[in-house]
């Protein structure tokens, strides 16, 4: 168990921040223990096709990521300092560290050993410049192309923290974060066993960072050499590779339409037009539409985050959507087709 004291200087340096570097790192892992990643099966078939027909190789890169690892040695992926790093600014900062740095981390993680590390251990400054070309060469392959729609999927789930924490200070923010999480009497306590117990933040405050790839667990960090971030999967992330839209709310059908339902059962989180377009088959002027009206009957609202305008439930949203039909009811449930032309 891992127990982390906030101060008050902690908890007003709180942030979040997305790390390309990251999810490189963590989907090595997706790669090489496919069978514990299910929801990632998608594309990690892909991936390797993509790496393939390539012929990109990373062979540094995995001997730092083994398929089941303890620990990743920090200086693979420092915390980002920007909310929403570049990658190129992310492998500016992997190669600029100190030779010392790296040699003293792979002094404490003997359990990483082969040629390829021993070669990095020479020579820290070449070794970290072939392992930032391992990793672009990768991530170009196998990740670049679905950078987008990841991307959609992090700034979503910042919006609901954010949100979360506005509305009810950090108890509520870490409050549906995660299982592995409790928050009481100023202390997190995660359920770790690879981490020291007690420790305090020492007013450096928490980086949060949503990660698709940490999926099913979350990532703590609290070293000596970078800031204290805790890494854990986004809401939603088990629709990222889907394809096949959820099927309409049938107590919602009569009331809103079909098409209307759906997409207010598609925004389980944070969603742009165009990822909803992708989901239900739609024409994204016609989730423009449809979105309008929803906007209209206060049942969702639009918010600009970054470089997408994500659309989100309201809170008579969420209560529409989950309110069962009432005993007694009586309508054309299953008979009236929902025409997308309704209300």
């Amino acid at each position: 168990m891992l127990e982390l004291s906030f101060s008050a200087a902690d908890v007003a340096r709180l942030r979040f921040a997305f790390s390309p570097l990251w999810e490189i790192v963590a989907s090595i892992r997706v790669l090489k223990r496919e069978e514990e990643h299910a929801i990632h099966r998608p594309w990690a078939a892909r991936a390797k096709a993509g790496l393939k027909a390539a012929g990109v190789e990373f062979p540094l890169l995995s001997a730092l990521v083994p398929a089941s690892p303890q620990v990743i040695p920090g200086f693979v992926c420092p915390p980002p300092r920007a909310a929403a790093p570049e990658l190129s600014v992310e492998l500016a900062a992997l190669r600029a560290q100190p030779p010392d740095q790296v040699r003293r981390t792979l002094d404490e993680l003997p359990e990483l050993s082969g040629p390829h590390l021993r070669e990095l251990y020479e020579d820290p400054g070449t070794g970290l410049s072939r392992l930032a070309g391992e990793m672009q060469r990768y991530w170009d392959a196998a990740l670049a192309p679905y950078w987008p729609r990841m991307l959609e999927l992090l700034e979503g789930d910042v919006l609901h923290r954010s949100r979360r924490l506005a509305e009810g200070g950090v108890a509520a923010l870490f409050g549906d974060l995660d299982d592995s999480l409790a928050w009481k009497d100023e202390t997190l306590r995660a359920v770790t066993g690879h981490t020291p117990a007690l420790q305090s933040l020492d007013g450096r405050g928490l980086l949060l960072s949503p990660s698709v790839f940490a999926w099913p667990r979350t990532y703590h960090i609290v070293d000596r050499d970078f800031l204290p971030t805790l890494r854990y999967p986004p809401r939603g992330v088990g629709t990222l590779w889907e394809r096949r839209p959820l099927s309409a709310p049938r107590h919602l059908v009569p009331v809103i339409g079909r098409t209307r339902a759906l997409i207010l059962a598609e925004l389980r989180a944070p969603m742009s037009g165009s990822a909803l377009a992708d989901r239900t088959g739609l024409t994204t002027g016609a989730i423009s539409q449809h979105l309008s009206a929803l906007r209209g009957a206060g049942l969702t609202r639009a918010h600009r985050h970054g470089r997408f305008v994500l659309h989100t439930r309201t809170r008579l949203g969420e209560a529409l959507l989950n309110e069962p039909p009432q005993l007694g009811e009586s309508g054309p449930a299953e008979s009236a087709g929902g025409s997308d032309g309704d209300p």
